[in-house]
């Protein structure tokens, strides 16, 4: 009996996006159904090998959909009801486009029909999201399948979000005819200039972005870097595409100070896959010539590259491998800054556990507890520290909102970071702000029996801004609150909760975290007084 995935026995529009979406790869879809076609689409799921999580908001539905799109290649997917669900769902779209990863919302729609004397709920759907999508369809044509198929198509090669307002009505059409599988655009390089740079270049940096997060381009990468002898800086999003204990792994790239002594020390900077979107609102502030490889060019850019290789990124990199010789760094060298820069980040704290503390002790407890889990990280001062010293060894061993740099991202992210691939289970790493946006997904978290340990640091702030708030000489008003017991809070959505306010009872608490099968949470207080440091080591 056929199961429908090869979308031979779809019936309706929305059997023909579920058949279409598993072929691509999906595996699962997020969201908060309303009673429109996310309905007929839930019900016909099954039949096409996908299954449906229902999280408590809209918005962490898209991050959790980010996350698998960014963990399989394949659509990540979410649905919500019109209106107010649509609303909620607008910060998620505005992190897939600038995470530059490959979403669809499905939102249920109005027909014509009532829209000619429908008022309550109504509003401009297709504007509300024009600002955060690169389409959108309504898959009402003559062939409405084939629409969605394209919508899903340009996501994927744009690499963005889109946006499907499909009607109850529309979703339970016949799907019309279908279109032909696209074949692949060729390469379009011009090898010339780009060799010619390498030729004459001593001292390379590779700097590797977000575009070279996948197996294929990691390999190439590594094979590049080992035979120019040259030092590889990541950007939080391409962490593990040269593993974090590699000889040539210099830190991480932002665009800020950090990085600042091992990139004047270069004559030739390589950025393979990097996005304009990854980096901090400063200037680009080096004067070496730059050789850009890439999947595409970028409209806006930080610098004006001397030459660049457009097409796959692995293509591009074994070209250059070929007329690759040895440089002039030395380990040594390249481990002294590596060094030197992790060092500046490290500091004691005032009380409590030291933040950068935090990633490292929870990597070795879940190590010690036979564990090798993912980690997620939201946005705020922590993420500094929790992308310095969380160690990566393959490409999405880290997954973090750096395009928006979304608070509210590391929990949704985590459960779908689990749900992927259970036996490495995740690790989400949050602030108390970025918790409390999105607390009620812990019961989302329970419902799936994640294998998920969220660790939240406590320190009764917004500490970035408070940090900001610090520089200024501003008085200290709108950024702090009393610290919430998040461990009764976790327990509460039927999540096990454990608190730690020193560094012994947070490898405590760590160990009876990994120790259980299901979600966890570990509430840890710890004190900001070495932010503003490690704010200026970072960004100058």
């Amino acid at each position: 009996m056929r199961d429908g995935r090869d979308g031979g026995d779809a019936r309706t529009v929305a059997e023909a996006l579920l058949a279409d979406l598993a072929r691509r790869g999906t595996r699962r879809i997020w969201g908060v159904p309303g009673g429109g076609s996310s309905l007929d689409l839930i019900a016909a799921m099954p039949r096409f090998g996908l299954s449906f999580v229902l999280t408590r908001h809209e918005g962490a539905a898209g991050m959790a959909a980010i996350a698998d799109a960014e963990l399989t290649g394949a659509p990540g997917v979410f649905l919500t009801t019109k209106g107010p669900g649509l609303g909620n769902a607008l910060n998620a779209l505005a992190c897939a486009s600038l995470e530059r990863a490959p979403v669809m919302l499905v939102s249920d729609g109005f027909t014509p029909r009532q829209l000619g004397w429908v008022t309550h709920q109504v509003f401009d759907q297709k504007q509300a999201s024009a600002a955060f999508v690169a389409a959108y369809a309504r898959a009402e044509g003559e062939a409405p399948a084939a629409e969605a198929a394209a919508l899903l198509d340009l996501a994927q090669d744009r690499r963005r979000a889109v946006h499907l307002d499909l009607t109850g009505e529309a979703a339970r059409r016949p799907p019309g005819e279908q279109r032909p599988a696209r074949a692949a655009a060729p390469p379009m390089v011009d090898p010339a200039a780009a060799l010619g740079l390498l030729a004459h270049a001593t001292r390379p940096v590779l700097v590797a972005g977000l575009e070279a997060a996948d197996g294929i381009a990691a390999a190439a990468l590594r094979d590049l870097a080992e035979a120019l002898g040259a030092p590889v800086l990541v950007t939080y999003k391409a962490k593990g595409v040269l593993p974090d204990g590699h000889a040539l792994h210099a830190g991480i790239f932002t665009g800020g100070a950090l990085e600042g002594p091992v990139m004047s020390r270069a004559d030739l900077i390589v950025t393979v896959g990097l996005d304009p979107v990854e980096l901090i609102l400063q200037p680009w502030p080096y004067g070496a010539r730059v050789l850009d490889v890439a999947l595409g060019g970028h409209p806006v850019r930080y610098v004006e590259p001397a030459a660049s290789l457009h097409g796959p990124i692995a293509h591009s990199l074994a070209m250059l491998r070929e007329a690759a010789r040895a440089g002039g760094w030395t380990a040594a060298e390249i481990a002294g800054l590596r060094d030197a820069a992790l060092a500046s980040l490290a500091w004691r704290g005032d009380g409590g556990v030291a933040p950068p503390a935090i990633a490292g002790i929870a990597q070795e407890v879940a190590r010690e507890a036979g564990r090798d889990p993912r980690v997620t990280v939201d946005a705020g001062a922590h993420m500094f520290s929790a992308t310095a010293f969380w160690r990566c060894d393959r490409p999405r061993d880290l997954l973090i909102s750096n395009g928006l740099a979304s608070m509210g991202y590391a929990l949704p992210a985590g459960i779908a970071a689990a749900l992927h691939d259970p036996a490495r289970g995740a690790v989400a790493i949050t602030g108390d702000g970025g918790l409390m946006m999105v607390a009620g997904e812990l019961a989302t978290a329970a419902a799936a029996k994640a294998r998920l340990v969220t660790i939240v640091l406590n320190d009764g702030s917004l500490s970035l801004i408070d940090v900001k708030q610090q520089q200024r000489q501003l008085a200290p008003e709108g950024v702090r609150w009393d610290r919430p017991d998040f461990a009764k809070v976790a327990e509460g959505f039927g999540v096990k909760g454990f608190s730690a306010r020193d560094p012994a009872a947070y490898r405590a608490a760590l160990r009876a975290a990994f120790a259980h099968d299901g979600p966890s949470l570990v509430d840890v207080h710890v004190e900001p007084g070495g932010y503003p440091a490690q704010l200026q080591a970072m960004r100058g």
